[in-house]
């Protein structure tokens, strides 16, 4: 069981020119380490693959969501465990079935990734374009820009932890309705990500062409590559786009909304997905 994601601890509390002892909640931040077990020629084979540090909570979803998005699994039914090896909280093992071999080439990274981080020592540009297997599919999403606007508000009611704590990430799935299928959150923004694609993953939803993700944050490239990678139609960010997170959301066909607010938003690629009423055409023009 995945232990405790806050902690308690002791603080001065300044309140002008006073000081008084108190206490506050923080959010835990520990590392996992992400292995894979696989079947050689020599038998089977354990590997580390990343270390990641993230808030405890959903690390089986973790765990699969970025295998999912490296590359490294396509399908549910390749997974036969997934599981805390003798009982380690900051370890979790994904074992493939015996006919299921990993191709570790696409994992052209350095094993560590801060909770920051979702793309450090990534060989270069090209190699973080990976192929989604659902990259053939055309995005047929529609949403209205209403439900769009009432996003932020439902994600605010959601998350608990940043209730508790003020310094933690969320990612929320939501149905081209505005019902939400998923909310995750972590003090690492790609692995609130990772999280959310890991438990469609392991429920067999993908690809999420008919949902819109929303993020707490800012939307930087590797956020919108794992969306990608997961098929998912829209991402709607609280926070700004960077210019390569643009550049991949207008690839994938995506719709990519920055600056979300309760009547504003930026739209910065597949403006064709949101039902919208244009300037010029409301004044007549």
């Amino acid at each position: 069981m995945d232990h405790s994601p806050v902690a308690s601890v002791e603080i001065v509390k300044m309140r002008h020119q006073i000081a008084a002892g108190a206490t506050d909640v923080v959010a835990i931040e520990e590392p996992l380490e992400i292995q894979l077990e696989y079947s050689t020629a020599t038998g089977r084979m354990v590997k580390n693959i990343a270390v990641t540090m993230r808030t405890p909570g959903n690390d089986r979803e973790l765990a699969l969501g970025f295998l999912f998005t490296e590359g490294m699994l396509s399908k549910r039914n390749q997974v036969l465990d997934c599981r805390n090896p003798a009982g380690d909280e900051n370890r979790i093992r994904v074992v493939l079935h015996e006919n299921m071999v990993p191709d570790l080439t696409k994992l052209a990274r350095n094993f560590f990734a801060g909770s920051g981080c979702g793309i450090c020592g990534k060989a270069g540009i090209d190699s973080l374009r990976t192929n989604s297997p659902f990259s053939a599919l055309k995005n047929s999403l529609q949403v209205e820009a209403s439900m769009i606007y009432a996003l932020p508000e439902l994600l605010r009611k959601g998350q608990w932890l940043f209730t508790k704590t003020g310094g933690i990430h969320a990612a929320g799935l939501f149905d081209a309705a505005g019902s939400l299928l998923y909310l995750r959150e972590d003090i690492g923004r790609h692995n609130a990500v990772d999280k959310i694609i890991g438990a469609a993953f392991s429920d067999g939803r993908l690809p999420l062409s008919q949902y819109l993700m929303i993020l707490s944050g800012r939307a930087g490239f590797e956020l919108i590559q794992k969306a990608a990678m997961a098929g998912i139609g829209a991402v709607a960010a609280i926070g700004a786009p960077s210019s390569l997170a643009v550049e991949l959301a207008k690839e994938a066909g995506m719709l990519l909304v920055g600056f979300l607010k309760e009547e504003t938003m930026n739209i910065y690629a597949g403006k064709e997905h949101i039902k919208i009423i244009d300037k010029a055409s409301k004044n007549g023009k």
